[in-house]
């Protein structure tokens, strides 16, 4: 048996963009690293070198994703402000993904290091139930634990229909909170 070869650096983030740019869905680190023979650390380097450059990639709970800057869809935001336990998060988010509406990331306010975002994108309850067990395994805290509940969402839609509807079920289930 034969060791394949390691692509090296340019060749490699080429192809790492070439994959992303034609991929319908996030490919991980380790699927990147496996088909370029080398470390998961060294596809995360070459990610944000090429994140350095204005690469549109984005890293979810899923993995990699490339976002080309012209989405020619009409997309409708809104930051909303929530809170509950994080026992309740998969209900908060299957809420949101049932309206179809796409979750794109979640903030807090922290007392010391101040405003605190991370990606989330999850479209789907499989997307949800990834995320979640992605929490699961790896232990990670969800942010909202370091305020006691408190968080914001950015949530995309193609409608402001779905945003309203996404919104009034959060408030029937005691998540949204009103200003």
């Amino acid at each position: 048996m034969k060791e394949e070869k390691k692509i090296l650096g340019e060749q490699r983030r080429q192809l790492i963009l070439q994959w992303l740019k034609e991929s319908d869905r996030p490919i991980t680190g380790a699927e990147l690293a496996a088909k370029t023979n080398v470390s998961r650390q060294v596809v995360v380097q070459d990610i944000s070198l090429l994140k350095a450059r204005n690469e549109p990639i984005i890293a979810t709970s899923q993995g990699y994703l490339y976002l080309p800057p012209n989405v020619p869809a009409q997309t409708y935001a809104r930051t909303i402000a929530c809170f509950h336990t994080p026992e309740q998060t998969k209900e908060e988010l299957y809420i949101l993904v049932d309206h179809g509406v796409t979750v794109k990331d979640v903030k807090i306010e922290h007392p010391v290091y101040g405003d605190l975002t991370a990606s989330v994108m999850v479209s789907n309850r499989l997307e949800v139930d990834q995320f979640i067990q992605k929490i699961e395994e790896t232990k990670a805290s969800y942010l909202l634990q370091l305020t006691d509940g408190t968080h914001l969402h950015t949530i995309e839609a193609d409608s402001v229909a779905k945003l309203d509807a996404a919104c009034h079920a959060l408030k029937k289930a005691g998540f949204l909170i009103e200003s």
